[in-house]
């Protein structure tokens, strides 16, 4: 097995990790927001967030993007465009990323002031997204 290939399955397979983390927490969120603040229910959805943010979904972005950057570079892909497009698409991921794990810290504070249906909402993006990154991977536009 070549150096590409080992690096290029730990990459999917962190996609995966990340991804399912992705899909996953503005679920929780939809019935975090519905749960009364400080109830024991509520408690339960923040260690449920702070863990899969913590332990999964944060380790899991970093091999994301250490080992996604080593194949762009290792395949001589960096001047090619589908690559931008997919890096724009990761790049936005990330924020979202980010902004998932502001909008936790906020339950936590309890500042939190968005709907069910806010994050009902939201929890679609990173499918948008995930599209956008497959379509410019296989394709290739």
């Amino acid at each position: 097995m070549t150096f590409y290939l080992a690096i290029k399955a730990v990459h999917i397979l962190a996609v995966i990790s990340w991804m399912a983390g992705m899909l996953y927490l503005p679920r929780l969120f939809v019935y975090h927001a519905g749960a009364a603040q400080g109830s024991e229910l509520a408690k339960t959805f923040e260690i449920m967030e702070r863990r899969l943010i913590r332990a999964i979904m944060t380790p899991a972005m970093i091999v994301v993007w250490a080992t996604g950057l080593t194949l762009a570079v290792k395949g001589e892909f960096l001047a090619a465009g589908w690559l931008h497009g997919k890096l724009a698409l990761v790049i936005l991921m990330s924020a979202l990323h980010f902004y998932f794990d502001a909008a936790r810290r906020s339950f936590v504070a309890g500042t939190n002031r968005r709907t069910a249906r806010f994050y009902r909402v939201i929890n679609e993006v990173p499918t948008l997204l995930m599209i956008g990154v497959v379509i410019f991977v296989v394709l290739k536009p």
